[in-house]
C-alpha cells in the first residue's frame, strides 16, 4: 500500500511543535473501542500503516478498524556527507503531529474481548504512552 500525500501549495514545511494541549476531540465517533494518546506525539506513516495491518490482522472479518490519523506533514533530510548551505534537502517522509487525547484509532466489533486483547497488544508495540478507550453504551 502506497502512500499518496495531499496536493499543498508549498511541498516542504517546517518542523513545528506538539504541545501539551488536550484534544477536544478525544470521544469515540466511528466505533466502540478506541487507542488514545496519553502525550504529544509525531506519528510517522510507517507507524500507522504497521498499526492498521497489526490489528487487521487480529481481528480478521470480525469487526472494522477505523484510522483517524493520517499523516500530511513532510519531514525533509539531507543526505549524508553533504556539506551546510545549498537550500533545505528533500522530502524522506511524512508525519502527523498528534496533541494528546487524540483517538488515533477505532475499532467497531460485537466481541469485547477480542478487541481489548488486539488493543492492548498494539499499545505496548507502539513508542508512545496510549490507553484503550470504550464507549459507554446505554439500554
Amino acid at each position: 500500500m502506497l502512500f499518496i500525500p495531499l496536493k499543498k501549495k508549498y511541498k516542504k514545511s517546517q518542523k513545528g511543535r506538539c504541545f501539551k494541549k488536550i484534544n477536544k476531540n478525544n470521544s469515540l465517533c466511528f466505533g466502540q473501542y478506541g487507542l488514545q494518546l496519553l502525550s504529544p506525539f509525531r506519528i510517522t506513516s510507517k507507524q500507522l500503516i504497521t498499526l492498521r495491518n497489526n490489528i487487521k490482522k487480529k481481528i480478521k472479518k470480525k469487526g472494522r478498524v477505523i484510522v483517524r490519523a493520517f499523516s500530511h506533514i513532510s519531514v525533509t533530510r539531507k543526505p549524508l556527507e553533504v556539506r551546510m548551505g545549498k537550500g533545505k534537502g528533500s522530502v524522506s517522509s511524512w508525519v502527523s503531529r498528534l496533541k494528546s487525547g487524540t483517538i488515533i484509532c477505532e475499532i467497531s466489533t460485537f466481541k469485547k474481548i477480542l478487541a481489548l486483547k488486539v488493543l492492548n497488544r498494539v499499545r505496548f508495540k507502539f513508542p508512545v504512552k496510549t490507553r484503550v478507550v470504550i464507549k459507554n453504551i446505554l439500554f
